[in-house]
């Protein structure tokens, strides 16, 4: 009996995941043809959005209970799956998505000096500003040594960013634990391009597996 309300709280903001992958579309739309890109049409690049979010919204229900951090939570979600679909189908994360995001983060980040209680994984103010700085200085040399060592792009500064956003939403340890989520998870996709290839050419975007480690992560953080 207890179990009821729960599922219908989760029924209900898997509609609003739904919707709200809907606008995640939209918006990728928009934001493609500002940058000069052709949207694509493809199944997965028109409804993946919706459903992936009607997915993580309903788990993220069951999993945090506290309306306000659910919904604060449930909008980076919304922010990191615009980031894997839109690296996914045009190997690009937006400054436009970006920078507002950031500053959302860092609002969040700021907030236990307006009350203790508020944050996103109670620890000090500070903490995530300096792991977010962390993130990005550390991505921001990976992506200067590979251009110098292969004379390619390894990263893009799109992932310097994304891991400066990281480090402001998750706070220390979990930013390292989200990456190694995403590390993992792009090295696994790898091996199978490679299997699937029978080759070892070719480059993975991994915006998408960098951002899928933090929605993994994003889920686990204390709320109490």
């Amino acid at each position: 009996m207890n179990q009821d309300p729960d599922y219908l709280i989760a029924l209900l903001w898997a509609v609003v995941g739904a919707a709200g992958g809907w606008l995640v579309r939209w918006g990728s739309v928009k934001l493609a043809r500002l940058e000069g890109l052709e949207p694509g049409n493809r199944l997965w690049q028109v409804y993946g959005p919706s459903i992936l979010c009607a997915v993580l919204f309903a788990i993220y229900a069951f999993v945090i209970p506290p309306f306000p951090i659910l919904l604060v939570r449930s909008v980076f979600v919304l922010v990191l799956v615009q980031v894997i679909f839109f690296d996914f189908e045009h190997r690009l994360i937006l400054d436009r998505v970006m920078f507002p995001s950031m500053v959302l983060a860092l609002l969040v980040t700021l907030s236990p000096l307006v009350n203790s209680r508020l944050g996103l994984w109670q620890q000090p103010w500070w903490a995530g500003i300096a792991m977010g700085l962390a993130a990005g200085l550390l991505f921001l040399l990976l992506a200067l040594a590979g251009s110098a060592l292969f004379k390619a792009e390894a990263l893009g500064f799109g992932d310097v960013k994304l891991a400066l956003f990281m480090g402001l939403l998750l706070g220390w340890p979990y930013t390292l634990t989200a990456m190694f989520y995403g590390v993992f998870l792009a090295g696994l996709v790898s091996i199978g391009v490679i299997v699937w290839r029978r080759s070892l050419k070719g480059t993975i975007a991994y915006g998408p597996y960098l951002a899928a480690g933090a929605v993994l992560m994003l889920v686990q953080l204390p709320w109490q």
